[in-house]
């Protein structure tokens, strides 16, 4: 047979526009979507197929996961916009520096959809694709339309490690055919489930606080772009309908009347396509607009109309029976969760430029007349390292800062919580709030948040200065800083002939870094169990010391060792000729413990909370880079005090034989750590003497009649929903090493314990200890006096009962102390 030259043409021209076409996420996945969980990888693959066959998406990949997962952002518009994305960029920026020239109807509203920040609300990165492909192809005039005056950012998966571990579970559980019955596996996915990213972080929790590398990346990027409308689609119980904006009570007072506006007018358009269809939904209720570091919150408090979206379907996999009988597919979510996608789209391109008019008017008022009470802050710096890591965190969030002025002012005292006069010193840390991200700062560092509505979903107390233990002042007039870095302290040399001895800090996390590499280079390193004078210094309870001819014996280049590790770890150390102490004792005596380095583990299993895990193990890991074993429950019985001498026990609720198991190691010298709910395994569990404090009995007479109507508000009577309280601490114990009087906690629970009888208490909660938040009245009459930390001897070794959260979300800077403590010093 004779083929024509024409034919070849037009066949081969014909197999090169197929190629080009790009598939729909049934054709490319191999099959129908939602009826399969997609592997992480392939949705990245499609994207990428996407992005190179479509002018009009443009695909950035900008970072990697724990476990080496691609993030990446599909940016989606009309070509003409695209072809100039970086000006309109640039232009969005200068709306947000107060730039009044740039014609709004000629730039484009910016809307970002974040999918699957939860990872076993594994339907949205399904929608993702879904709505990827159909903005990608813009077949229909609507959609045309919406892009012209759009620019629509795409985050398909913000946990891609959690939500792999989900999807790796359910399909290797799963039949050839979904089972409905949620009582069957493939709904009740094992411990600790895939919410969580790597380290057992709920990243929807730390937008402010950046502590995680995917939160870290994603937010450079959402820096640089500064959205108009940011969406944060999520799962909640599959027994739930869905819920989407306007948001419940309690709403920040930063929260402005256009937000709130917007939000309504989203809710309403929502409604209309689910009206349509009959599904049903939910406003106003449960999801509120306060906590800062949500993905709704934090877009809010940067000049965006945060919103989120909760479709009913955790753990449904790819369908499941509710409690109304009715069957909810995986299918199903995806058409909710891609309905409102569209229509959101839909309702920011109709009111595109009064979208950027207010956006421009929002950073505006920030820039020439913030709405807070106080217009700056001035955080002291009694503690430089601390200073310096929370001046990190504010550079992340773009908020400015300056140290130093010759001034004297009134302010409201942190501390004592009145208004007092103080004076400004070099190294203290100023926040003027005439700046861009007023009202992100202003939130982060005001003493009190204002919360209209007990109904919280989460903290309600975060201040800053109290997470980091730095006393500050809120101070009504504006303050500019006169220097733009903090001034370090010189150290000290020594006068004539060889050292007797260095003298090194205990006050932070960077002189635990030290105390490390010291002990792995063989170096021997003391702690001072009292304070010291000596050269006309003073040096506090904790100081480290390292003394020459102890360490010659081993190592006879020591000098050269510690100024290779001195200059290494950058550290502020004073070099003594003498072991003659004017106050105190002299470096011959018992008080100057020699330290030995701790065997660490901590728990893991069913029965620990997997969070308060991954805050230890995130700690041990990523912050210290000390190596830490994670052990199961199950081996308690079996530690071996030779490899393992330190054992951290997070929050969580054990079996009755968790303290009978652990009673040999503990005699044998091991280190005991129990942290929040795991003392409640060893009360009333001899030798141990931890005892929890009875409540306030109810007066005689009174009635205890509860109102059904009422049962919420009787309910919060009890609760705390995180609040900051001041424990007052024994300076002596070297638990308290480096903290001074007084320690800030955030309490999230009414525990509190009596004093151990032949033990040490440490930490204790007094009638003027409340500080900030939200606490029920029955609550905070129970923990009204009572101990939170405390520690007794057993045989060799120790117990320590610290009972509230230490590291809470890793961004509680100041508990990292006690947790230093209790696990390196000696006791």
């Amino acid at each position: 047979m004779k083929i024509s030259l024409p034919f070849l043409y037009l066949f081969f021209v014909g197999i090169g526009q197929l190629a080009a076409q790009t598939p729909t996420p049934d054709a490319f996945l191999g099959y129908e979507l939602g009826s399969h969980f997609t592997a992480h990888q392939k949705v990245i693959d499609y994207y990428k197929s996407v992005a190179a066959t479509h002018k009009n998406v443009r695909l950035e990949s900008y970072g990697r996961t724990y476990e080496n997962r691609e993030l990446v952002l599909a940016i989606v518009s009309d070509q003409s916009n695209i072809d100039q994305l970086d000006q309109i960029r640039a232009n969005n920026l200068a709306l947000a520096n107060g730039d009044k020239v740039i014609k709004l109807t000629k730039q484009p509203v910016i809307l970002w959809l974040s999918y699957n920040v939860h990872g076993n609300e594994a339907n949205s990165t399904e929608t993702a694709m879904k709505v990827l492909y159909t903005l990608a192809e813009a077949k229909g005039e609507n959609i045309k339309e919406w892009l012209k005056n759009t620019i629509v950012i795409i985050d398909p998966c913000l946990n891609p490690d959690g939500r792999e571990r989900y999807v790796n579970y359910f399909n290797s559980v799963s039949g050839a055919k979904p089972n409905p019955d949620p009582t069957s596996r493939e709904h009740n996915e094992p411990w600790p489930g895939g919410r969580t990213n790597h380290y057992y972080f709920d990243l929807n929790r730390d937008w402010a606080w950046q502590t995680q590398v995917e939160t870290q990346q994603r937010l450079v990027q959402y820096h640089k772009w500064l959205p108009q409308v940011h969406v944060d689609f999520h799962e909640q119980s599959y027994n739930e309908p869905y819920y989407f904006a306007p948001a419940a009570e309690p709403i920040h007072q930063a929260v402005t009347s256009w937000q709130k506006e917007f939000q309504v007018l989203v809710g309403k358009n929502n409604a209309k396509y689910f009206d349509e269809h009959g599904w049903q939904y939910f406003t106003k209720e449960r999801f509120d607009l306060l906590y800062p570091s949500y993905g709704d919150t934090y877009p809010l408090y940067n000049g965006a109309i945060g919103m989120t979206y909760e479709q009913g379907g955790i753990r449904a996999g790819l369908a499941v029976v509710t409690a109304d009988g009715d069957t909810l597919t995986l299918k199903d979510r995806i058409a909710h969760h891609f309905t409102t996608s569209m229509a959101t789209l839909e309702i920011t391109s109709q009111y595109s430029e009064r979208i950027l008019t207010e956006f421009r008017k929002y950073f505006e008022q920030s820039l020439t007349n913030p709405s807070s009470q106080y217009k700056s802050y001035v955080i002291k710096s009694q503690n430089i390292s601390r200073l310096r890591k929370l001046a990190e965190l504010l550079k992340k969030n773009h908020i400015e800062y300056a140290f130093g002025a010759d001034k004297v002012l009134n302010g409201y005292n942190y501390e004592t919580q009145k208004t007092e006069q103080f004076k400004i010193e070099r190294n203290d840390l100023i926040v003027n709030l005439y700046q861009k991200h007023s009202v992100l700062a202003n939130i982060l560092l005001e003493p009190h948040t204002v919360v209209t509505d007990s109904n919280t979903y989460d903290i309600t107390a975060w201040a800053l200065p109290y997470a980091y233990g730095l006393n500050a002042y809120a101070v009504k007039e504006s303050i500019s800083g006169a220097y733009p870095f903090i001034e370090e302290r010189k150290k000290s040399m020594p006068t004539s002939g060889k050292p007797y001895a260095w003298v090194l800090p205990w006050e932070c996390l960077e002189d635990a870094k030290l105390l490390m590499a010291l002990q792995a280079n063989g170096i021997k390193v003391r702690m001072a169990e009292q304070g010291f004078t000596i050269g006309g210094n003073n040096y506090q309870a904790g100081a480290l010391l390292v003394y020459r001819a102890e360490n010659e014996k081993s190592n006879k280049s020591i000098l050269a060792s510690l100024e290779a590790l001195f200059n290494e770890h950058h550290v502020q150390y004073n070099v003594l000729n003498s072991g003659f102490v004017e106050k105190g004792k002299d470096f011959g005596s018992s008080v100057y413990k020699l330290l030995t380095p701790p065997k660490v583990a901590v728990l893991s299993g069913q029965e620990v909370s997997s969070q308060s895990l991954g805050e230890v193990w995130y700690f041990f890991e990523q912050e210290l880079n000390y190596p830490i074993s994670i052990l199961n429950v199950s081996v308690a019985a079996s530690l071996d005090i030779q490899k393992i001498n330190t054992l951290i026990v997070p929050d969580g609720y054990y079996n009755d034989k968790l303290a009978e198991q652990l009673l040999p190691w503990v005699n044998a010298g091991g280190k005991l750590i129990l942290l929040e709910d795991a003392i409640g395994a060893f009360i009333g569990k001899k030798p141990f003497q931890i005892k929890k404090k009875e409540e306030p009995k109810t007066a005689e007479g009174k009635d205890n009649v509860r109102q059904y109507g009422k049962r919420d508000h009787d309910d919060f009577s009890n609760s705390i929903p995180g609040a900051i309280y001041k424990v007052y601490l024994d300076i002596t114990n070297p638990l308290a090493f480096g903290l001074g009087k007084y320690y800030y906690t955030l309490k999230t629970d009414a525990n509190i314990y009596e004093p151990i009888e032949n033990g040490y208490n440490i930490g204790f909660l007094r009638v003027d200890s409340y500080m900030s938040g939200l606490v029920g009245v029955k609550a905070k009459s129970k923990i009204s006096s009572g101990v939170v930390y405390s520690f007794q001897e057993i045989g060799k070794g120790h117990v320590f009962y610290l009972s509230t959260s230490l590291i809470f979300r890793a961004f509680w800077e100041n508990g990292k102390k006690i947790m230093l403590n209790s696990v390196f010093l000696e006791y």
